[in-house]
């Protein structure tokens, strides 16, 4: 079993309430999401591994077994162009779970007229696969949010 970590504190509200329907259909792959408080801090890695793709709002992480992780920072905020997001990690590198990865603002997000939801998805696997899934309540970063068998 692999545990997959909240890379942000909040509210976890489930993929379906994601306002976006790839994620809210599990388009891009089955996990959770969650409204992060709405303080400076920063995104961290939620499993151990290799940070194979890094964006400032976004990052997948894959660990053993080739299993990837994608953390997505706000909804559409790609169309931020990077403003407010400042990368901590480089791609390529090797990450423990817990290690910061991107500091962020999701109050500014909300500020740029974007939703600063967080969806966390398994890449490339069925959702037969997770377990334990997180779906509502408080999670504080670090806390796990499912596992992946």
């Amino acid at each position: 079993m692999l545990a997959v970590l909240a890379p942000v504190s909040g509210e976890v509200i489930g993929l379906g309430a994601v306002p976006d329907p790839a994620f809210a259909e599990g388009v891009v792959g089955p996990g959770t999401a969650i409204d992060p408080t709405r303080l400076p801090g920063e995104a961290v890695s939620p499993l151990g591994g290799r940070i194979a793709k890094l964006h400032p709002h976004a990052f997948v992480v894959v660990g053993p077994g080739g299993r990837g992780v994608l953390v997505h920072l706000g909804i559409d905020t790609v169309d931020l162009r990077g403003e407010g997001f400042r990368l901590l990690a480089a791609e390529g590198d090797r990450v423990r779970a817990g290690q910061p990865i991107v500091a962020w603002n999701p109050a500014a997000v909300v500020a740029s007229g974007f939703s600063p939801v967080c969806p966390i998805v398994a890449l490339d696997v069925g959702r037969d696969r997770l377990t334990r899934m997180v779906d509502s309540g408080r999670v504080d970063k670090g806390d796990e949010i499912f596992q992946w068998r």
